[in-house]
């Protein structure tokens, strides 16, 4: 599991997408979400908007980050 480090509350999940270069731009997010299934907390998660707090995980494409 990949722990990523953030300095704010919170960040979003199209954030942490450009943050480990899974997209290039927060353009690319919303299509991305729609064609791969990404979990947050466990639950499948569509938003590019979704806030991420410490402590959540984020599955995505086999890999599991974790927001500290």
């Amino acid at each position: 599991m990949e722990k990523i480090k953030i300095d704010t509350e919170f960040i979003t999940l199209g954030q942490l997408l450009k943050m480990v270069n899974i997209i290039s731009s927060g353009g690319e997010a919303k299509w991305f979400l729609a064609e791969n299934a990404v979990l947050v907390d466990n639950e499948l998660e569509t938003r590019r908007g979704r806030k991420l707090y410490k402590d959540m995980i984020v599955k995505v494409l086999n890999k599991e980050y974790q927001i500290i």
